[in-house]
């Protein structure tokens, strides 16, 4: 298939003001300019012409729980928290997100092709997040990358979930404490393992300890639920102490500790701030967080973290962000390239270039304003949803 016309924002660095896109088996083949790239229609291939459109990588969402909290079930399609045991790293996202929740189909709608989806946080340790593609009916057949981080949570939502149950953890002492003792027998497992392999010698593998090699091995991140300042240094407090890869997750104070942060180099997901300040932890959230935080220079992307906000809002709250401080072209990349390395899937997607997946979005304006229509959503070289198709229309 070729793309044809349209503004091109590859996120890598390239605008094309009249482009062309050549996907072939999934992949983008060729990018560039119609001089660039010739438009070899007698192959058969179908030629989309998108003159007047904004074409751009598929939008990423890198925080939510769309399909393990569903809409419209109540707790019948509420898989997000398993709260009888605040530590569980053993949960898997993906044996409880449902494809057929509606939310996937308002994602595609609104030009995001993949999303960060995992538990939720009332435990201590929730689980293990996974990045999937967003049109499929088979979870198994939508992972990009899972495990993909781990999720584990600070402040007001474990002490609340707990304390009501008359037990650990009931202040942010224990939440920090408990972290580390399960930290500090995963890393001895790790060790002994390690030993047992270098020896020879049989080792009996522990499915409630396995599940943290890949953070032991800084693969995949912790997924820190952190609003406030103190949470938030207490995060970076115990990665370090244990040397762990970490992505801020919420960073609602963020703005306050900048520079701070700056410092230490973990990147944050912020949001979601179309919600509204329903807790102690997030009275100072606000929409200027993005961009304090990206001129201080702490790579950020946004989320919705739906339900919370709608996943299919994602691309307005960066617009929003905008209007708060966050530059224009940050906040392009703020749901493209960033979301896409912080959640370690930038080999993939979140950029266009030849070699990617041809995860593409087409708009009839910049979809960070409100009454921007989304013309295309395509997936690994596929058009999952074409406006023209659309009872919206």
């Amino acid at each position: 298939m070729y793309i044809v016309g349209g503004k091109i924002l590859t996120m890598a660095g390239k605008e094309y003001e009249k482009g062309v896109i050549h996907i072939l088996n999934g992949k983008i083949a060729e990018l560039g300019s119609p001089e660039e790239v010739e438009v070899r229609s007698e192959a058969g291939e179908e030629i989309l012409s998108v003159s007047d459109g904004i074409i751009m990588p598929g939008i990423i969402e890198a925080h939510c729980h769309m399909g393990i909290t569903e809409e419209k079930k109540g707790m019948e399609g509420d898989d997000c928290n398993e709260t009888v045991n605040p530590i569980t790293p053993y949960l898997r996202g993906i044996d409880a997100i449902n494809s057929m929740d509606a939310a996937f189909d308002d994602a595609v709608r609104a030009g995001i092709t993949a999303a960060m989806i995992g538990p939720g946080s009332s435990n201590v340790v929730g689980g293990q997040f996974a990045l999937l593609k967003t049109k499929g009916r088979r979870v198994d057949d939508l992972i990009v990358k899972a495990p993909a981080a781990m999720k584990v949570a600070f402040g007001e939502n474990p002490k609340v979930n707990y304390s009501d149950q008359g037990k650990s953890p009931s202040t942010r002492m224990a939440i920090a404490s408990m972290l580390r003792q399960e930290l500090t027998e995963a890393v001895n497992y790790f060790k002994r393992k390690e030993q047992a392999e270098a020896s020879g010698e049989n080792f009996e593998e522990d499915f409630r300890k396995e599940c943290w090699l890949p953070v032991l091995k800084r693969e995949i991140p912790l997924k820190a639920h952190a609003h406030r300042v103190d949470d938030i240094f207490t995060a970076i407090r115990i990665a370090e102490e244990f040397g762990l890869r970490m992505t801020l997750d919420h960073c609602s104070e963020g703005h306050l500790i900048a520079e701070e942060l700056a410092k230490v180099g973990f990147p944050a997901i912020v949001g979601p701030d179309l919600a509204s300040r329903n807790k102690i932890e997030v009275q100072n959230m606000a929409f200027k967080t993005a961009g304090v935080l990206n001129r201080a220079g702490v790579m950020t992307a946004i989320t919705t973290d739906h339900p919370v906000s709608l996943i299919q809002s994602l691309p307005i709250c960066a617009g929003l962000a905008v209007k708060a401080g966050l530059p224009m072209e940050e906040g392009y990349k703020s749901i493209t390239i960033y979301p896409a390395i912080i959640c370690g899937v930038e080999q993939r997607m979140g950029s266009l270039e030849p070699g990617k997946d041809a995860d593409i979005a087409i708009f009839d304006g910049n979809p960070m304003e409100v009454f921007t229509q989304t013309l295309y959503t395509i997936i690994d070289g596929k058009i999952v949803y074409r406006r023209e198709d659309s009872a919206e229309g």
